[in-house]
């Protein structure tokens, strides 16, 4: 009895051991797994990674590990395969935060996860301008938004030209996903401009006998015009009695934007014979199109204009940003030969 015991004890430490053994081994592969998913892996490099529309997997391992996005990329790579990320990648602006797992990384961005992007613009010039402010907001160029733009059948759909499409563009902050296509970001902002025409905002048009388009177009001399909001309802109702009574608006905004020369302070007779659809100096009513976006606040003053019987303004001396308006040509040459005088004493001369 005492020999079969002391065989027994060997043979059991063996077992004991080799379970143990086991055990480790075990734990090791469960924490190497552990960290491979679980364990922090995204570095503080980058706030965001960007997956280009086309893209492969390929281009993103590559742009993660070039960029520097996470410690180890070997246990990226290793994850994404086993989660078959590799057949998921779809493009879009993602979100890094530091000590992100590869699982959490993953699962963002095979999901399409994306952080929408806040665009906010408003006062730009020329739909050149507004086509390469949008392209560093967004992911499309801005020529692919300009030849949308610039695209007489594609604009039409929507009722609108070539000239008078900015009009569309609805200053305002919107919220959308960096990837968005030229012709979604169209629908977008046509969708909002949609929403600001009201059926009391087309019923204020057509009291005046303008159309939406044309409503848009002498908003944007009336913003050209007003340094001030308060302002804009007594230039509008100016221009408007203009208009009714088939005179020239004669609006020096629309000189400078034909001219495309916005360091202009003072507008020259010269300037005036210049040859251009946008000179209102030249041609009776609106010009084809607006000669910059138009604010909502300038919109909604040609709607709601002061009614009033000006005929002319010219700006006040002071330099204060405000007009002097006359309902006649004495009391307008009066305060065109103040200005002219303070522009003298100040030499502006152009």
């Amino acid at each position: 009895m005492t020999e079969k015991k002391s065989k027994s004890g060997p043979l059991k430490k063996f077992i004991i051991a080799f379970v143990i053994v086991i055990v480790i081994i075990l734990a090791g592969v469960g924490v190497n797994y552990y960290y491979k998913y679980f364990g922090p892996n995204v570095t503080a490099k980058q706030e965001y990674l960007y997956i280009h529309t086309g893209a492969t997997y390929a281009d993103v391992i590559k742009t993660v590990q070039n960029e520097g996005m996470v410690k180890d990329t070997v246990t990226f790579n290793w994850a994404a395969v086993n989660m078959n990320y590799t057949h998921r990648v779809k493009p879009g602006r993602y979100h890094l935060h530091e000590g992100m797992s590869n699982r959490k990384l993953i699962n963002m961005l095979a999901s399409g996860t994306q952080e929408p992007v806040q665009l906010e613009f408003h006062g730009l010039r020329q739909k050149e301008q507004f086509a390469g402010f949008v392209s560093k907001k967004i992911e499309p160029d801005s020529a692919s938004i300009i030849n949308l733009l610039d695209s007489s059948a594609y604009v039409a759909k929507y009722g609108f030209t070539t000239d008078n499409v900015y009009i569309m563009f609805m200053p305002n902050s919107y919220q959308m996903y960096w990837n968005t296509s030229p012709d979604k970001f169209f629908k977008k902002m046509y969708a909002n401009y949609e929403k600001f025409w009201t059926p009391e905002r087309k019923q204020k048009a057509a009291a005046l006998n303008l159309s939406q388009q044309e409503v848009s177009v002498l908003a944007s001399i009336v913003d050209a015009e007003a340094l001030h909001d308060d302002e804009m309802p007594v230039i509008a109702g100016l221009y408007l009695n203009r208009l009714k009574k088939g005179m020239k608006l004669e609006a020096d905004p629309t000189v400078i934007f034909a001219l495309n020369d916005f360091t202009i302070k003072r507008v020259l007779n010269r300037y005036l014979s210049y040859n251009s659809p946008y000179n209102t100096y030249l041609h009776t009513g609106l010009p084809p199109g607006p000669i910059m976006m138009p604010s909502v606040n300038a919109v909604n003053a040609v709607l709601d204009h002061q009614n009033n019987d000006y005929i002319y303004m010219c700006a006040k001396a002071d330099f204060s940003g405000y007009h002097a308006f006359a309902n006649n040509v004495a009391d307008h040459l009066v305060n065109a030969h103040a200005f002219q005088k303070a522009l003298n004493e100040r030499n502006i001369k152009r």
